[in-house]
């Protein structure tokens, strides 16, 4: 899950069964575990999908936010289908930002939103968007394989949100996110959410109650461990160390390398002048 090895799907085959529909920051790193362990099948946690596997990947998910914002439905839809392809489950954006195309893909999927304080949950991504927000942000990940189409796509997913408040114009960066955003986001997404999903298939919880609704809701027995627990935020947390770490990592080796490379040409002028 976040800062850990992203499922990737070996059978192309398996369809979506469950999808976890809360926004970020709703216990979707608890969520993804317990699907994880309920459907015995690779689960698409979004934020560790983007942070972990390679550019193409996030690519992919930038593409298709950019054929939905263009209108273009088939694609749109042909590109979700590629992104979420061989998984048993997915939780988590991008795929809770795609609802309308996710149940258009899965029609049959069952869907898990999970409720949490809306002040609390704003609080939250605030701070996560906070940490994406200065100008700077492209300049530094743009040579981290893996990481370089990140503010990319943190734009997408903030002109996303935005539009759930009604923002449309000029508000597509997290800096926008912050200062125009608030709590009642979450709850216009959670109610796009059930717009969207027959009552049959959407199951609304609380991770405080642990297996019991989960499992009666898929029909399934329940495990004999205790609930997984994992905290997002402090995920989120320990993973944005690694990322520094390996962005001062590679801007160290870019201005060794420059460096040697102008010690080298001073010292082959200063040679060649004598």
């Amino acid at each position: 899950m976040m800062g850990g090895v992203a499922s990737i799907p070996t059978d192309p085959s398996r369809k979506v069964q469950v999808i976890a529909a809360g926004y970020s920051r709703t216990g979707t790193v608890s969520t993804s575990l317990a699907l994880a362990k309920l459907l015995d099948g690779p689960v698409l946690h979004g934020g560790t999908q983007i942070l972990v596997r390679d550019d193409e990947y996030c690519g992919l998910w930038i593409r298709a936010y950019k054929a939905r914002n263009a209108g273009d439905k088939a694609q749109t839809l042909k590109l979700v289908r590629e992104a979420t392809a061989g998984f048993v489950a997915t939780a988590d954006l991008p795929p809770a930002d795609f609802m309308p195309e996710m149940m258009e893909l899965y029609p049959d999927a069952k869907v898990v939103l999970v409720r949490r304080d809306p002040q609390k949950w704003w609080n939250s991504i605030a701070t996560l968007s906070g940490r994406t927000a200065p100008w700077w942000f492209g300049l530094v990940m743009a040579p981290i394989p893996g990481w370089r189409y990140l503010p990319s796509y943190v734009t997408e997913y903030s002109r996303s949100t935005l539009k759930l408040a009604g923002l449309t114009e000029n508000t597509d960066s997290a800096a926008q996110l912050i200062k125009l955003g608030g709590p009642h986001i979450l709850e216009a997404h959670n109610d796009k959410v059930r717009s969207l999903v027959p009552k049959g298939q959407l199951l609304e919880m609380e991770l405080s109650e642990g297996w019991e609704p989960l499992c009666r809701f898929l029909g399934v027995p329940v495990p004999d461990e205790p609930f997984p627990r994992a905290n997002d935020a402090k995920a989120a947390d320990d993973y944005a160390v690694k990322v520094l770490f390996k962005v001062f990592q590679v801007w160290l080796g870019i201005f060794s390398a420059a460096g040697v490379a102008v010690y080298s040409g001073f010292w082959l002028w200063k040679y060649k002048t004598r």
